[in-house]
């Protein structure tokens, strides 16, 4: 299993070389990990049978299509706020035209941004406002990945802003106040480093639009009062979606759900009094669901569910606990797994984690061999905060290596080859140099 998904992913890396789309991949990965394993579950282990097998695919199925569906929504409801010129109220108060000044305002927006709403989000938001206000691709591309970056480190920081933080604080494992405290400088190092050395890749100022570029930046049949309204409440129904999870305590997609209709019936009674306007024109919910990234979509699916079947292979596990062995040091198991997560996703290495390692009490660490140890796995303890930094954050150093990467990759046909020519080292300097800053950060704290 391990074999085929090693050459699976080297398909994916190799999309353009091969002229095979990764979504085929994805989805043949995904099927062939799971027959295997049903086909061999009694050898895996005497207790996986084949309805444990389908047991755990189901349960899997479930957790990777809450991902999906929230991704529809989120995508559905960005895509009507540029449908309808809705980022042009961004870009009026983006008044550089300096490339290097626009990519600095571009990272700080992502990384606040991206610690309110998800990461995925964020990504489509940002990627597409460069869509609209820069031409030439290969540009675009450079934007595209600092914002993967940014957007990856802005979600670390938060206990609502990524997956992994989210999980490890509905356990317990972090309360929110301490995980800012304890990650936000290493987050923000992350980010400054790459774009300083990004920046050095741009020079100039970016080529004013033409003026049928502006001309169909909104709609002719919308008014600005109309394009500000659908913006406003679009943003502000993502950003409820976390408030929604913690107030009712259901998963997020139902969140984005609800959001969804609302803009969908907004959407619905606006059109109603454009009489004038011919129905095949109007961007409604049903015709921008029609353009939704399929392809993106489902390789998302194949990839997070090749992923579960090797979790359920036991072969996750058995690397968490070959790195408890072997390593036995949290500074260093923390930055392999974010070196990891750049490879398989982060969902199942920080679930395996919190598997490996159960939070123990007061007692536990004193009667513990090696209290000063067991200690950091207290609440809110150092191999937490740092888990939830390298996870979030190391996940940026290959473009397949992050919800919000793969979303770039996928709306902006970012080349993988080309990500890891150019952005991985960038990406990889502003892990370490995270890493490193917590590490100094903690140390300084426990000496004062």
């Amino acid at each position: 299993m391990l074999i085929i998904f090693v050459l699976g992913y080297v398909c994916i890396a190799m999309e353009h070389k091969l002229n095979i789309s990764k979504s085929a991949t994805a989805l043949i990965l995904c099927g062939l990990l799971w027959t295997l394993l049903s086909v061999f579950s009694t050898t895996v282990s005497p207790d996986l049978t084949h309805d444990r097998v389908s047991t755990e695919l189901f349960s899997h199925l479930a957790s990777t299509c809450e991902i999906i569906i929230f991704l529809i929504g989120a995508m559905t409801i960005v895509d009507l706020i540029d449908t309808h010129g809705g980022f042009e109220v961004i870009t009026k108060h983006i008044k550089t035209r300096k490339k290097v000044r626009l990519l600095w305002i571009v990272a700080v927006i992502t990384f606040f941004l991206s610690a309110v709403l998800d990461n995925m989000t964020t990504t489509i938001i940002m990627v597409m406002l460069m869509r609209r206000m820069i031409s030439n691709y290969k540009e675009r591309w450079i934007f595209a990945s600092l914002i993967v970056m940014a957007a990856n480190s802005g979600g670390a920081w938060s206990p609502i802003g990524d997956v992994t933080t989210i999980m490890l604080w509905m356990k317990g494992n972090v309360t929110s106040l301490n995980l800012m405290g304890a990650t936000f400088l290493p987050a923000l190092v992350s980010v400054i480093l790459p774009t300083l050395i990004a920046a050095r890749f741009l020079k100039g100022v970016i080529a004013e639009q033409s003026s049928s570029e502006t001309a169909t930046f909104r709609p002719s049949y919308i008014t600005g009062r109309e394009s500000s309204t659908i913006m406003f409440l679009g943003t502000g129904l993502l950003v409820m979606v976390p408030v929604f999870k913690s107030i009712f305590g259901l998963p997020p997609y139902m969140g984005v759900m609800i959001g969804l209709g609302i803009m969908w019936l907004y959407t619905d009674l606006m059109y109603r009094k454009k009489v004038d306007v011919e129905e095949s024109v109007k961007n409604k919910v049903s015709k921008v669901l029609k353009h939704i990234d399929m392809p993106t979509i489902l390789f998302f699916l194949g990839i997070l569910m090749a992923v579960s079947a090797l979790q359920s292979a036991g072969i996750l596990g058995t690397l968490a606990d070959g790195l408890n062995e072997h390593v036995h040091n949290i500074y260093a198991i923390n930055t392999l797994i974010g070196m990891l997560s750049a490879v398989i996703d982060n969902v199942p290495l920080v679930a395996a984690s919190m598997g490996m390692y159960p939070m123990p009490d007061a007692a536990a660490v004193a009667a513990s061999a090696d209290p000063a140890f067991t200690a950091m796995f207290m609440q809110d303890g150092v191999f937490w905060h740092l888990l939830a930094y390298c996870a979030g954050v190391g996940g940026s150093m290959l473009i397949i290596g992050s919800a919000a990467g793969v979303v770039a990759m996928g709306l902006e046909k970012i080349n993988f080859i080309w990500y890891f020519k150019n952005m991985s080292l960038l990406a990889a300097i502003g892990y370490f140099g995270g890493v490193g800053t917590f590490i100094l950060q903690h140390w300084l704290l426990t000496v004062l």
